[in-house]
């Protein structure tokens, strides 16, 4: 059975997809309180890669697994954790840690529990107009994401590539305002991170997450200046997660969507379907490398 239905959020409207699944196992039919019926487990996520990969557990795994989903894709990045405070997401996955912990010491009193780590999804430096980075011109116009901990990501690949010197001080949450050296004369502009595809256009170029890039089709009809570095806390600060609130973190119906989210058919599909942008990791917190 699918069926759709809509929920509007804070910043944009939340198109819910409602896939149900048959055959639930033991453990989720004891977990419902309702002999041979699962009760569903209500995911809140961007709708790519997110959504397209709890789409594929729904239709390939779910079903023999015994877990019955209700995949909510979310076009914003504010909306997911309100609506895991308010009751009405059971989990989400959308975000990295480093978000997650500026969100919830600047959102509503929770406890969250970060699940497990899933896939990263590289920021890259995108362009229509120019085609490497050494032929951005002087006083070039940089858009780049306005949340905190994508803004730091961004101004990180700037600083990689020898544009811009940020001053080290201003830790994980640097801002434009933490520039200490800009040979070129670079305007560093903040911008919602889903409109940063269509502001390309507009600017020089533009640091673009991977999920906004994908849905825009930016690494098949842009110009990739550069990505995103690889540090040794890439993993732990960047993979996107499965998150809870810490009441429902031992849910068996969370655990088990955990399980399924690094089953070997969800890593290769991953790898197969996003190269290069999106990097599948593995349960062990290691990334799988996949050719470009």
């Amino acid at each position: 059975m699918r069926t759709t239905s809509a929920v509007i959020g804070a910043a944009a409207a939340v198109t819910l997809a409602l896939t149900a699944c048959g055959a639930p196992s033991e453990q989720a039919a004891e977990s419902s309180g309702e002999e041979g019926a699962a009760e569903v487990l209500r995911v809140g996520v961007s709708p790519v890669p997110h959504g397209d990969i709890l789409s594929f557990i729904d239709e390939n795994l779910a079903e023999e697994a015994g877990l019955d989903l209700e995949i909510v894709e979310i076009s914003d990045y504010n909306t997911p954790n309100t609506l895991l405070v308010e009751g009405e997401l059971d989990a989400n996955y959308f975000q990295h840690r480093t978000y997650l912990n500026e969100w919830a010491a600047n959102g509503p009193d929770a406890d969250f529990t970060y699940i497990t780590d899933v896939h990263i999804e590289r920021l890259g430096l995108y362009s229509e107009g120019v085609e490497t980075i050494d032929d951005l011109p002087e006083g070039a116009e940089i858009a780049v994401p306005n949340d905190p901990a994508n803004l730091n990501r961004a101004l990180g690949i700037l600083q990689a590539e020898g544009l811009i010197e940020v001053d080290p001080e201003a830790g994980e949450l640097a801002t434009e305002k933490d520039i200490t050296d800009n040979p070129q004369d670079i305007t560093v502009t903040p911008l919602e991170a889903a409109q940063l595809p269509r502001a390309i256009a507009d600017v020089d170029a533009a640091v673009v997450n991977g999920n906004y890039a994908i849905e825009a089709n930016l690494p098949e009809e842009s110009n990739v200046l550069a990505w995103e570095p690889e540090g040794d806390d890439y993993v732990e600060a960047y993979a996107n997660g499965l998150v809870a609130l810490e009441e429902n973190a031992e849910d068996e119906r969370v655990r088990l969507l955990a399980e399924l989210l690094h089953d070997e058919r969800v890593l290769e599909f991953v790898k197969e379907s996003w190269q290069g942008v999106v990097l599948a990791v593995d349960a062990d917190g290691t990334v799988i490398e996949t050719s470009e």
